[in-house]
C-alpha cells in the first residue's frame, strides 16, 4: 500500500498564490490544493478568513504588499480583546516555574487575580512558550574532527546467563561516539563499576586507533567524584587513565543530556541494531555476546547516513582518522587508588593485608596504587615503598630497611630462622633450641632463651656447644644458665653423658623443625 503523502506547511507566500489563483485564475478550491500541492482543509479555511477581511480581490487593496500586514488581516484576535492589556513578567514566571510543585495553572491564576481583565489561559500558556524558547534557544555542537569523543551506558541491557547455576545477569552496554564522523563502537560489560568503565574506554580508544583532544562522558559516579561543571573531579583511577592518553575528560552536567547529545543518539542506535537484533538470542559466554555486538558494529558503521549520504566508515576514514593523536606504546593498565593511614607498627593495611613503609611516616596519610601484581605507596607524589601483592590475607610483608634500628636487630626472629641456625651448630643444639620454645606456652617467650643458646657459640665454638647441649638433654637442664655453667666449667669436655642426640626425641608436645617453615 503506498505511503499517503504529508501535506507541507504553508507561509505566506503559498497564501499570496492561493487567493491569486482564486481570483485571477478563477481556480476552485480543488483545482487550488492540486496546483500548489496542499490539501483542499487548507485552502478552504484561508479563503475564508480573506473573505472576512474583506480581501476578496486581486490585486489585493493598498497596504497589504507587506507580508506582516497580509498576516495581521487575516489573523487578527477573534472575538472581545481583554480589557487589561498588561502582560505578565515573563522572566518572573520563568523563576517560579522552577520550584517544585509550581504549574502555569497556578501562575496563570495569580495573574488573573493581580488583573482580572487580563488574558486568557491559552495566550498565557503560548506567550511563555514563546519566552521559553527566546530565553534557551538550543544550541547545535559542531565537532572539529579529533575533537572529542562521547561515552555513556544504554538504558537497555542484555541477558547473560550463567551456565553454572542459570542465574541470569543483566550485561551492560557502554557505546562511545566520535564526534565529527559518528563512528560508533560499543562493548558489553558485567557491571558498570570502575573497572568496567576504564576498560571500555581503553577498548573504545584501540577501536577508533587513535586518541581525541577530549572525553565527553557521563557523570558515572565510578568513575567522576564531583560533578562539577567549571572543576569536575575525577577519581584517581579515571584522572591516571586520561593522563596515560594525554588527553580531557569532560563529565556532563547531572540531568542535562544535550552536553552529549551524539552518544545519546548513538545509544538510540545501538539499542535498535544490537540489543533489539540480540532480543531472541540466548548467551552464556561475554567474549561470545562481544564477537556478536563486534559484527553488528561492522553493520551500524558500514551503513549509508541519510542526511550525509556517506556511511560513519567513510566519514572516519576521510576526516576523522587522521585528526586523532596516536595511541601511546603501552596500554593502561588498570590501577586502583585509596588513601591509607600508617599504623603506630609502621604498616598500611590494603586489601585485608599489611604492607611496611619507612618508619619515619607513622601517623601520616599516604595513597596507595595498586595493580594485579603491585603495591606501590606514595607519599607527596614521591613513591616510597614498592611490594609483590599478596593474593592471599592476613600477612604482614615487610621490608628490613623500613624498621627503626632497634626493630631490625631482631628481625630474624622467627622460629624458623632460629631453628635453621641452630642446625649449623649441631644436632643436639638444634635440638635445645626446639626445646626452649616447644616447653613454653608460645614459642616466642623462648626466642631470647634460644638467641642466649645460639650466641654462645661464638665465644665456646659448635663443638663444645653442641656437647654443652647434649650433657643439658641428658640431665633435662634445657635452660640458658645451664649450658653456660656447663661451658663454664668444663662438663661439656668430660665423657659423654649419653650417645650423640641424632633427631628430635618423641613426645608429644614436641612440633619439630618442619612446623615452622
Amino acid at each position: 500500500m503506498p505511503r499517503r503523502k504529508q501535506p507541507r506547511r504553508t507561509d505566506v507566500k503559498d497564501i499570496r498564490s492561493i487567493l491569486r489563483l482564486t481570483y485571477e485564475s478563477g481556480l476552485s478550491v480543488r483545482e487550488v490544493s492540486e496546483r500548489l500541492g496542499l490539501s483542499k482543509s487548507t485552502v478552504s479555511p484561508y479563503l475564508l478568513r480573506a473573505r472576512e477581511a474583506g480581501l476578496s480581490a486581486w490585486p489585493m487593496p493598498a497596504g497589504h504588499e507587506d507580508d506582516a500586514a497580509l498576516e495581521r488581516s487575516l489573523f487578527r484576535q477573534m472575538g472581545r480583546p481583554p480589557r487589561d492589556m498588561t502582560e505578565p513578567d515573563w522572566q518572573l514566571v520563568s523563576r517560579e516555574m522552577k520550584h517544585k510543585g509550581v504549574t502555569l495553572l497556578l501562575l496563570w491564576q495569580e495573574y488573573r487575580e493581580a488583573h482580572p481583565g487580563g488574558f486568557g489561559y491559552t495566550w498565557f500558556c503560548d506567550k511563555f512558550g514563546q519566552h521559553a524558547k527566546r530565553a534557551n534557544p538550543t544550541y547545535r555542537h559542531r565537532h572539529a574532527a579529533g575533537a572529542v569523543t562521547q561515552t555513556d551506558y544504554a538504558g537497555q541491557t542484555i541477558p547473560l546467563i550463567d551456565p553454572d547455576t542459570g542465574e541470569v545477569h543483566e550485561a551492560q552496554l557502554f557505546v562511545a561516539v566520535l564526534g565529527a564522523s559518528s563512528y560508533t563502537f560499543a562493548t558489553a560489560s558485567l557491571y558498570q563499576r570502575l573497572p568496567d568503565w576504564i576498560e571500555g574506554q581503553v577498548r573504545a580508544l584501540e577501536y577508533f586507533g587513535g586518541v581525541p583532544a577530549s572525553i565527553v562522558c557521563d557523570n558515572l559516579k565510578a568513575g567522576v567524584a564531583k560533578a562539577l561543571w567549571f572543576e569536575p573531579t575525577l577519581t584517581a583511577t579515571f584522572a591516571a587513565m586520561a593522563e596515560h592518553y594525554d588527553t580531557t575528560i569532560l563529565p556532563t552536567r547531572p540531568f542535562k543530556p544535550r552536553d552529549k547529545g551524539k552518544v545519546e543518539g548513538a545509544v538510540l542506535i545501538a539499542e535498535r541494531w544490537i540489543i533489539a537484533r540480540l532480543r531472541n538470542r540466548r548467551f552464556f559466554d561475554l567474549a561470545a555476546l562481544n564477537a556478536e555486538i563486534a559484527g553488528l558494529l561492522e553493520l551500524i558503521n558500514g551503513k549509508t547516513m541519510r542526511h550525509v549520504g556517506r556511511s560513519r566508515r567513510e566519514m572516519f576514514e576521510e576526516i576523522e582518522r587522521v585528526a586523532l593523536k596516536p595511541l601511546p606504546v603501552g596500554r593502561f593498565e588498570y590501577a586502583e587508588w585509596k588513601i591509607a593511614k600508617v599504623h603506630p607498627d609502621y604498616h598500611v593495611a590494603v586489601d585485608r593485608n599489611f604492607y611496611s613503609v619507612p618508619h619515619g611516616l607513622i601517623g601520616r596519610q599516604v595513597d596507595v596504587r595498586l595493580t594485579q601484581r603491585v603495591v606501590e605507596i606514595f607519599h607527596n607524589h614521591k613513591r616510597i615503598a614498592s611490594h609483590v601483592r599478596n593474593s592471599q590475607r592476613g600477612f604482614h610483608i615487610t621490608v628490613s630497611a623500613h624498621m627503626p634500628k632497634a626493630h631490625q636487630r631482631y628481625a630474624d626472629r622467627t622460629p624458623a630462622s632460629l631453628i635453621e641456625r641452630a642446625t649449623k651448630m649441631g644436632a643436639n643444639v638444634t635440638v635445645m633450641v626446639e626445646r626452649m620454645m616447644n616447653d613454653r606456652r608460645h614459642p616466642e617467650q623462648g626466642y631470647r632463651s634460644a638467641m642466649g643458646i645460639l650466641s654462645l657459640g661464638r665465644g665456646y665454638g659448635h663443638a663444645r656447644l653442641d656437647a654443652a647441649c647434649d650433657r643439658a638433654l641428658a640431665i633435662e637442664a634445657t635452660t640458658y644458665a645451664s649450658v653456660l655453667s656447663i661451658l663454664k666449667s668444663g662438663l661439656d669436655q668430660a665423657s659423654p653423658a649419653s650417645e650423640p642426640v641424632s633427631s628430635t626425641p618423641p613426645h608429644g608436645n614436641i612440633r619439630g623443625a618442619v612446623y615452622y617453615q
